[in-house]
């Protein structure tokens, strides 16, 4: 059953997140405003070595003032393509430049509140240029075995969406499914 949209309009705005009203119909009849949160698109990174490991970031978000494991991410700048800004936050976040961002997996975290769309590539590690460029994003990197990542979501050490999305895609691939 599809809702009919009637119309919208802004009542926040700012370059990070947009709150919109949105006048909707749903399919029984009823007709009202629907909040939406028109975000800017974010591209993900799970970065591989030979060993079979992933490079991720130990990192504290403010919002749920919890520490956890993260795959690279960041917003897609205008101009950018998705695998371009993949390759940009490895860079900045992790001081790695990275092989061919090959797309991954493709998810809308959200979908009944906002347009956020994630964009998931695999790069293989080709090498270490520096120390990160971008001091504010997390405590440490570390490589993870992929065999590790299970226990990790397990114990609630990986919540972000768009880093379970990838290392959830990243197990699956490892088990031929």
């Amino acid at each position: 059953m599809q809702w009919k949209v009637h119309g919208e309009r802004p009542i926040y705005e700012n370059p990070w997140v947009n709150v919109w009203l949105v006048d909707v119909e749903q399919p029984d009849g009823r007709r009202w405003e629907h909040h939406v949160l028109k975000l800017r698109h974010l591209a993900v990174a799970a970065v591989v070595n030979s060993e079979k490991q992933v490079l991720m970031m130990w990192r504290h978000r403010f919002i749920t003032d919890s520490w956890a494991w993260e795959l690279p991410m960041g917003l897609i700048e205008r101009g950018e393509t998705e695998a371009e800004a993949a390759a940009r936050e490895v860079l900045e976040e992790t001081g790695w430049r990275t092989g061919e961002m090959v797309p991954l997996i493709y998810a809308q975290p959200a979908n009944g509140i906002t347009d956020s769309e994630h964009f998931v590539f695999r790069a293989d590690a080709v090498e270490c240029v520096g120390p990160p460029t971008e001091l504010n994003e997390s405590d440490r990197l570390e490589w993870i075995p992929l065999s590790d990542l299970r226990g990790m979501i397990d114990r609630r050490e990986i919540v972000s969406s768009g880093s379970l999305v990838g290392v959830l895609y990243l197990l699956l691939d490892e088990a031929g499914l």
